[in-house]
């Protein structure tokens, strides 16, 4: 399957081999359309099983060197395909509630969602279909905390409606769904 303009390759290393078809027999696209090549989805998988793993290990596991690793990840990076950060867990960090709020809007929603997405308490947003134009997820430091975020959240305007749903036990979290 060769590129085209709908599916373009990243310059050095992202889509270097004809790109490969995922489960569903589409091309794998990364997070901009991009075509992923093979290796570049084994580096992404090794992140994902370990985030803290060598460039020399990874290189091993996939066949490539140290230096062809660590380029091609600056290079996901880059283009948006992946981060690497550390992932924590807020009850242990201090902030003890956690919830999703489903947002009703009357107005121009990526405009609602950038204003939203600019609330440092705020962590998630996304524009959504079915009964709620977006969902957010909020962590903060308390009951207190979280009607002072709510106030401000329906104080944007075109919000005309929220509904919060508290998050009383987190029973999975993971980022390890793979590449197809």
């Amino acid at each position: 399957m060769a590129h085209t303009p709908a599916t373009p390759a990243i310059p050095g290393g992202l889509g270097g081999e004809p790109a490969q078809a995922s489960r569903n027999g589409r091309p794998a696209r990364g997070s901009a359309g991009t075509v992923l090549d093979h290796l570049s989805k084994q580096i992404i998988e090794q992140l994902q099983e370990d985030g803290r793993r060598s460039y020399a290990a990874i290189g091993k596991a996939v066949g490539l060197s140290e230096a062809a690793v660590r380029q091609r990840v600056q290079r996901l990076v880059d283009a948006g395909v992946m981060q690497i950060v550390a992932v924590t867990d807020p009850l242990m960090l201090g902030f003890s509630r956690q919830t999703m709020i489903g947002i009703k809007c009357g107005g121009d929603l990526e405009q609602v969602a950038d204003h939203l997405a600019a609330m440092d308490e705020i962590d998630y947003v996304v524009i959504t279909s079915g009964s709620f134009d977006l969902l957010v997820e909020v962590v903060c430091e308390d009951d207190s905390h979280l009607l002072e975020i709510l106030s401000r959240v329906r104080g944007v305007p075109s919000v005309t409606s929220t509904e919060t749903f508290v998050y009383l036990k987190l029973r999975k979290q993971t980022y390890g769904w793979g590449t197809r």
